[in-house]
């Protein structure tokens, strides 16, 4: 299973048409918010599931903030990370996640791409694709096959 991870897209509309090569071949893309309107834009280019969180900049009570649910055989949190003050460390987020038993956690809200396993819990930040405050602008792409977890940060120009 191929799942193309995004967030912090801020109605960038630009950084998005440029996802085609980067996504191609996705099972599923999951958004984590800031702005889940950009998820309309995202669903037109692509065909495959979409699964998206409310961030800090998102005032909808349609989106979940968080979400919790089993993708490839693996348990997903998924979340935005404003609520579990992820600028300051991933301490809140972490214990969130071993009370939810995650195998693998999604989160977004620094806008700097995060990809480390820790006590065998992944920590999956994509970055930002419009306003990154890292290295360069970035998405995830994630592969799943059985036990096996592929995580890359992808630049996009």
């Amino acid at each position: 299973m191929k799942i193309g991870i995004i967030s912090d897209t801020h109605r960038n509309l630009t950084c998005i048409s440029k996802l085609e090569d980067i996504f191609k071949g996705t099972d599923m893309i999951i958004h984590l918010g800031d702005n889940v309107k950009d998820v309309d834009e995202i669903s037109s280019h692509f065909k495959c599931p979409l699964i998206s969180v409310r961030g800090n900049c998102d005032f909808t009570n349609k989106v979940p903030d968080e979400i919790a649910k089993e993708i490839g055989g693996k348990r997903f949190f998924i979340t935005h990370g404003h609520k579990y003050d992820v600028k300051w460390g991933i301490d809140k987020l972490r214990y969130r996640a071993l009370e939810l038993q995650a195998d693998i956690v999604l989160f977004g809200h620094t806008h700097c791409s995060m990809n480390q396993c820790i006590e065998g819990i992944w920590y999956v930040n994509p970055g930002s694709p419009s306003l990154p405050r890292d290295a360069s602008k970035t998405v995830a792409v994630m592969t799943i096959e059985g036990d096996k977890v592929d995580i890359s940060i992808m630049g996009i120009n």
